[in-house]
């Protein structure tokens, strides 16, 4: 979540909410041959009670001959809920019933038959209870009762029968019925509002794009709705608790269609119907939901704030990855924080000046190396994460943001952006792995790009160097001796130093590395004042370099 303390909180986003290469394991999720194709969720929602009542209509592929039976992730309500979860009425196709059993949280649906391979079914499963997590059912900071989901990273199980896997897109429906004295917001397009007649308000959103699980989004609550204009015929609003309503218009009003424009201009099209930035009770910091992303309360300030002004540029970078562009496996969510992350930075770098995105790489690195020190042996691609619970972590927002960082500097900008088009181009609206990343920069740059990866993802640490210089006043020379220090093998690494004479101009010299170790002679007009290392904020690493 982001750092209240710090003026950069996307470097420090590790709890807003965290397949390798070929022949490694993926994450331990179930896999099944199927894919859906298709949600459509109708909810009944109540002032008198925090239970739900629902019915998920689920349309579905089938990808094998001879399946008689598949799974959805459904919570169930146990005695360690204490009776919270959902318990399910029935389960039927074309108003026929299907055998079901509920259990340890998964829906297994007998089929009317054997599948054949690329067979299409449909079924609806009605159910009801109390959710323990996912749509969060309290009070909003003034007191009044609201709605909100948060579905990070595999809790749209609590409310919702679903693949609840990152991989897994589809398009869907939310068909709310709610007390008419609440808004309701979710993913997409709004296609319906009807007042019905027993004070009640039916309101239906549709996703025509698919997306994963963890973006199903739902907000209910007495909202302040501002249409803010929109980009290209994109609608921008603004959705913010009714109390709120001068702060939250004024807080969210920029940068939003700025960010818009420089994503599309420079990765590709936005790939939704709307884009909202929701104030909400259930996330901290920001969720990047597709088309209507979340907020904490506490977003709302009423002064514009660069703290939460770079949370609102980062969860729109999400749009384009993380939403459009997802992980296929949860082993490689680096593709979606270390993305939104660096992509953060470079509209800041575009939109507020150099220097910002400097500091931005600065607190970006020290996280790392902090982190690091710690925890050396932590890789920023998973190798079949069970854990949810570590799913992120500093080294896949920060570290993946400098391995971008660090793969622009490689290849230059023209090569980079390039490459990240036509990455975003040939997955947008799919999902994507490490690899196709890999092949991506590779093709745009004509580098091979193999060893660079293994490097900075596949292993862990980070390139500690302790250094000396020595000036020689007879010679005029100064000798820079360097080793890296890290446990295990040394890194493949330049690293720029930069010696400062007074009155003389700065000279800037690469210091390559062999074998752990570098040295570097050179010419100096006169004694150095200072001898300092990547003065131009290319390098991930941490160390010093002291006179001898």
């Amino acid at each position: 979540m982001p750092n209240p303390l710090s003026p950069y909180p996307l470097l420090m986003l590790l709890a807003i909410l965290l397949p390798a290469r070929a022949g490694a394991p993926t994450d331990t999720y179930p896999r099944q041959p199927l894919d859906v194709e298709h949600y459509r969720f109708a909810l009944t929602l109540a002032d008198s009670t925090d239970r739900i009542e629902g019915e998920a209509t689920v349309r579905m592929r089938l990808l094998a001959d001879g399946l008689t039976s598949v799974q959805l992730d459904l919570a169930d309500a146990s005695v360690a809920r204490a009776g919270r979860g959902m318990r399910v009425r029935a389960v039927t196709s074309a108003g026929r019933p299907l055998a079901f059993t509920h259990h340890a949280d998964r829906l297994a649906i007998t089929l009317e038959a054997p599948s054949t391979n690329g067979q299409v079914v449909a079924f609806t499963v009605r159910y009801a209870g109390i959710p323990a997590d996912g749509l969060q059912i309290k009070p909003d900071p003034h007191g009044d009762r609201a709605f909100f989901s948060d579905d990070w990273p595999d809790k749209a199980r609590q409310w919702l029968p679903v693949i609840d896997h990152i991989s897994d897109k589809a398009t869907m429906e939310m068909d709310v019925v709610a007390p008419a004295h609440y808004q309701v917001i979710s993913n997409g397009l709004r296609v319906e509002e009807t007042d019905l007649p027993d004070d009640t308000r039916r309101t239906v959103w549709r996703e025509s794009v698919p997306i994963a699980p963890w973006l199903y989004v739902l907000g209910v609550a007495r909202f302040a709705v501002e249409r803010v204009g929109e980009y290209r015929g994109i609608p921008i609003e603004t959705w913010v608790f009714a109390k709120d309503r001068d702060a939250g218009f004024h807080d969210f009003a920029v940068p939003t269609k700025d960010v818009l424009a420089f994503y599309s201009e420079w990765i590709g099209p936005f790939s939704y119907e709307k884009l909202a930035n929701v104030q909400s009770n259930s996330v901290a910091g920001g969720m990047e939901a597709a088309s209507a992303i979340f907020y904490s309360a506490g977003s709302v300030t009423g002064t514009r704030s660069v703290r939460w002004r770079n949370v609102v540029i980062h969860e729109i970078a999400h749009q384009w990855f993380g939403d459009a562009v997802t992980e296929r496996d949860w082993d490689d969510v680096w593709l979606s924080e270390g993305f939104a992350t660096y992509f953060t930075l470079l509209f800041i770098e575009h939109a507020y000046g150099r220097d910002e995105f400097v500091a931005g790489l600065r607190s970006s690195r020290q996280t790392v190396v902090d982190f690091d020190a710690k925890d050396p042996t932590y890789r920023v691609v998973h190798d079949n994460l069970a854990d949810m619970s570590k799913v992120t972590s500093a080294m896949t927002y920060q570290k993946g943001s400098w391995v971008l960082h660090m793969l622009r500097q490689r290849l230059g900008d023209d090569r980079f952006w390039a490459g990240i088009r036509d990455y975003y181009a040939r997955h947008r609206d799919g999902s994507a792995s490490t690899a196709d990343f890999r092949r991506a920069m590779e093709t745009a740059s004509g580098d091979t790009l193999g060893g660079f990866f293994d490097q900075w993802l596949y292993r862990g640490g980070i390139p500690r160097v302790e250094a000396t210089w020595r000036w020689d006043a007879r010679r005029r020379e100064v000798t820079i001796s360097a080793r890296q220090v890290q446990p295990g093998a040394p890194f493949a690494v330049g690293l720029d130093v930069a010696i400062d004479v007074r009155g003389a101009a700065r000279v800037v010299r690469p210091l390559v590395f062999r074998d752990g170790v570098a040295t570097l002679t050179l010419a100096a007009e006169g004694e150095p004042a200072a001898v300092t290392f990547d003065p131009d904020v290319r390098q991930l690493f941490d160390g010093r370099i002291s006179r001898r």
